[in-house]
């Protein structure tokens, strides 16, 4: 395959704020030609195996790029707590470092950028969403809530709680799915509850 016919083979990939050279795999596009458009810089290498089309963010306005990038380059990464709040749209605290949960004996490199919590019941609330075009993994809500309660201020954690609650549709929260994961982390969460009711 030449190099215009890569191109066109990755031209869905491109759209995107990144992609893997699995993706590019699945669509006959090698290691070694991102590489090579590395090289020639039509490709950004933003971290192992993660990629960007170069000129992505002068055809895009992207309000997650952060993040997402953060999370592309945590393996295993989950996004949880504020920037989990944040995404919600459940606090309107800025993050002012990228939150990410990671299993308790997975190793990491440090990054000034990214907060890592070690996480023992992992997949618990764990869930994917889509921002910016990007799968990213995330906890649901309810399961952010409670880790709120459990890891941050009490003030975030009721704001967090409350904002929830108030939501309407198919974005408020499930009831018996929060008291289910309160139980598994070992959480009192009733009290709360009882409290923004009154």
């Amino acid at each position: 395959m030449r190099h215009q016919e890569h191109l066109a083979a990755l031209s869905p990939l491109l759209k995107k704020p990144y992609f893997t050279s699995k993706e590019a795999k699945i669509l006959g596009v090698s290691s070694a030609t991102l590489c090579y458009y590395v090289k020639i810089k039509r490709l950004k290498r933003i971290n192992r195996g993660v990629y960007q089309d170069v000129n992505y963010f002068n055809k895009h306005a992207f309000l997650w790029s952060d993040l997402i990038e953060a999370t592309c380059s945590t393996p295993n990464g989950v996004i949880c707590l504020i920037s989990a709040l944040a995404v919600y749209n459940l606090t309107e605290e800025i993050p002012r470092q990228h939150w990410l949960a990671i299993r308790q004996q997975t190793s990491y490199k440090k990054s000034p950028d990214i907060n890592i919590t070690r996480f023992r019941n992992f997949n618990l609330g764990k869930t994917e969403i889509t921002l910016e075009g990007t799968l990213v993994p995330i906890y649901d809500k309810e399961r952010t809530i409670i880790d709120s309660f459990r890891l941050l201020s009490r003030e975030t954690a009721i704001k967090a709680l409350k904002s929830a609650v108030n939501m309407k549709g198919a974005a408020r929260i499930d009831f018996v799915k929060l008291e289910l994961y309160a139980k598994k982390l070992r959480f009192n969460i009733q009290p709360y509850l009882e409290m923004i009711s009154v």
